[in-house]
């Protein structure tokens, strides 16, 4: 079969009302940068989506769009005329697909209910059309093994029969703006692919402690920010923090069962001032509940202390077994796998406390001036635009 349309179906967008347009627009724009270089055209109406297709693939253009947030599904369609005669033409070139001895069904929408023909006619018409004319099939209205669906609207008649699902959500940009903390490990980059489906458009923030992390490690991160940023079709830009003045000090001063915690609030200032920086309303981590030490409800309480910043979670309560079924499904595992150790990793305290009393680690840490380290680090960051090319090594040749 021949397609010559994507239809797109919305997410949550369709639940707004008077502010609809906005995120109409905010769709089209995420969808023509997720379709660049394709032979396509987008055109996004108050209810749906239609991508034109020239001489572009359907299924390349509805995989691009498979993590595009605001798209609760697609269909490759066949666009024709509101006629009979064009009706019963590409019901039987959907037929001609058909495995003997299987099962079909006609469903109609009719957007136009003033169109000559009823539902019923329509099903009918094409029902009867496809038994007299292709070999061993039978109707079957419950549990078809092909769905032949028919939308009849204003300007045309569509015709398809595969739905494919998508992320839904809403549009990228319309929820606000956040602050990725990401490590490179495999829960991060799937916390940022969750946040994103509502709406949240996000810059990422990464800590590098050269010489004790490797280029590699930073290389990595920079992977996954060009995967998000392919899949989503948002650019998503990653922040580079030297961290090594830091981390030794919090290794030198701090004892060790309690280092994490004070390691991750001292991140976590850093996280706070970039993201004022950079106008973000919000923190965004892939913290676990119980995963790690660091990740219990008292360090979490220890660590956040640190700020009044928004610090959100979106895979607190989730099985790692399921987090590691979407970093798949996202296409980040493979790449967070790699193992190039991060700061945190390299750091690691040997008996880290699950239970850090607040009062202790303030204590500890007064002892240490940590501002003007903050400030160095902060003046020293590096900038990385996903798929950015760059005059060094590439990702692939570090393999």
């Amino acid at each position: 079969m021949k397609y010559d349309h994507i239809l797109v179906r919305y997410g949550e967008l369709t639940l707004k009302t008077k502010n609809r347009k906005m995120f109409v627009n905010a769709i089209r724009k995420t969808m023509i940068r997720a379709l660049e270089g394709l032979d396509v055209r987008v055109r996004a109406n108050r209810d749906r989506a239609y991508i034109e297709l020239f001489e572009a693939d359907p299924y390349e253009v509805m995989e691009r769009l498979r993590h595009v947030t605001g798209i609760l599904s697609v269909s490759p369609v066949v666009k024709m005329d509101r006629t009979e005669e064009a009706m019963k033409e590409t019901a039987l070139k959907f037929a001609a697909d058909f495995k003997p001895g299987s099962s079909f069904k006609i469903e109609v929408k009719r957007a136009d209910k003033a169109f000559h023909l009823k539902t019923f006619d329509i099903q009918d018409m094409l029902g009867g059309l496809l038994l007299k004319n292709t070999e061993d099939i039978r109707v079957d209205v419950r549990e078809p093994d092909y769905k032949v669906m028919v939308e009849v609207r204003l300007d045309a008649i569509y015709m398809y029969h595969d739905v494919i699902s998508c992320v839904g959500g809403l549009p990228a940009g319309t929820g606000g703006r956040a602050l990725l903390m990401l490590s490179g490990g495999i829960d991060s980059p799937v916390a940022g692919f969750e946040i994103m489906k509502k709406g949240v458009e996000l810059e990422a923030i990464h800590f590098h402690s050269p010489p004790y992390t490797s280029m590699q490690a930073t290389d990595k991160v920079k992977q996954l920010i060009d995967i998000m940023s392919e899949r989503t079709g948002v650019d998503i830009r990653l922040h580079i923090i030297p961290f090594t003045e830091l981390q030794t000090t919090l290794y030198d001063k701090i004892p060790d069962n309690i280092s994490m915690t004070s390691t991750r609030r001292v991140m976590l200032r850093l996280t706070e001032k970039l993201a004022e920086k950079i106008d973000a309303q919000a923190v965004v981590n892939g913290e676990n509940l119980g995963q790690v030490a660091s990740q219990t409800l008292t360090s979490m309480h220890a660590i956040n202390a640190v700020t009044s910043f928004p610090v959100l979670r979106p895979l607190l309560t989730l099985e790692k077994n399921d987090i590691v079924k979407k970093a798949k499904e996202y296409d980040t595992y493979e790449t967070s796998i790699m193992p190039f150790e991060d700061c945190c990793t390299i750091f690691k305290p040997k008996a880290p406390k699950t239970r850090p009393a607040l009062d202790k680690v303030l204590k500890f840490e007064s002892n240490v001036d940590f501002d003007p380290m903050i400030d160095r680090a902060l003046e020293n960051i590096e900038i990385y635009e996903p798929n950015a090319k760059e005059d060094s090594d590439t990702f692939d040749s570090l393999l």
